[in-house]
């Protein structure tokens, strides 16, 4: 009953949040559906209690009015960003990101108003890829906090550029690789594995800062392994957005570039503030060792607690 009650209280919430306009003017739907506590309730009995990410239908029921050109939706922001796919009669859209409480891509409804929202000559594909590059740009600034220790951490040690730029790419074709089998779900870790070694790889590449004055040979090598265990972090960043299948390659590919750009992005800041101190006798006591710690212990901490938290 309890279950029931919640169920209602959040689809009302949901009602009261839903923005659907069509043709500039609000439309009025007249029935939301949700799932009910039995279907809940079976969903976590089959899981056995475990529920990283649910897949509910929500129906939304409206009647769109007669000559109805072209609707646009707007999710509560609670919802945080989606993949909107359209099947719609008058035009096969490519699925678009839906950044948390904006308003999405205006939806035609009609062939005419599909004919003027076309855009001439660009793929749908290469919509996709340059949205997903958007979203990889920002996983990494500002929501990677994680991945831009990690990086700050592989440049403190780096003497010149080359070097940096060397593991940033080991890295970053580490991560491609886990993404993509993981994407099609040839490889795939449970998320309260997969959060502390990430955490627990930054506190590596901080300590080892501390202790070694120069690049080892083996730092490639760590970096391409730790890449691997990000790249199913960043899996799941993809997989909970629940892309289509066919879209998979160009999503892929656009969020690791916008992965790297992100990385670089982070790497030039990172030069235009400490750089000019690389060569100076100073740089280690006051940059690498200070920043290395501050780094290491953030990262201790955040795999206690992704561990003892699941």
């Amino acid at each position: 009953d309890e279950m029931s009650r919640q169920v209602e209280r959040v689809r009302d919430w949901f009602a009261g949040q839903l923005e659907v306009t069509v043709d500039k003017a609000a439309l009025e739907h007249t029935a939301i559906d949700f799932p009910n506590h039995a279907a809940i309730r079976q969903t976590q009995l089959d899981n056995e209690g475990a529920i990283r990410t649910q897949l509910s239908p929500i129906r939304i029921t409206g009647r769109l009015p007669d000559g109805a050109r072209v609707m646009v939706l707007r999710l509560p922001r609670e919802i945080g960003r989606v993949v909107l796919t359209a099947n719609l009669d008058a035009v096969a859209l490519p699925p678009h990101l839906l950044a948390a409480g904006q308003p999405g891509r205006p939806l035609p409804l009609s062939e005419d108003a599909a004919a003027e929202l076309a855009e001439p000559g660009i793929p749908p594909e290469v919509i996709t890829a340059g949205q997903f590059l958007a979203l990889g740009v920002w996983h990494i600034i500002p929501e990677g906090l994680d991945h831009i220790l990690f990086v700050l951490g592989l440049f403190l040690l780096s003497p010149t550029l080359k070097p940096i730029l060397w593991q940033v790419t080991a890295f970053t074709i580490a991560h491609s690789v886990t993404l993509s089998l993981a994407m099609y779900d040839v490889v795939r870790l449970p998320s309260n594995i997969v959060e502390p070694l990430i955490a627990a790889s930054i506190a590596f590449i901080a300590i080892e800062n501390i202790f070694t004055s120069r690049l080892q040979p083996w730092r490639p090598i760590v970096v391409f392994a730790f890449g691997l265990l990000h790249g199913l972090g960043f899996a799941g960043v993809l997989s909970d957005l629940d892309l289509p299948a066919g879209q998979f390659v160009p999503a892929i590919v656009g969020f690791n570039i916008g992965v790297e750009v992100g990385q670089l992005a982070v790497i030039g800041i990172a030069f235009l503030v400490v750089g000019w101190l690389r060569n100076t006798r100073a740089y280690r006591p006051a940059i690498i060792i200070p920043a290395s710690l501050a780094i290491a212990a953030i990262g201790i901490y955040w795999t206690i607690e992704r561990t003892m938290g699941g």
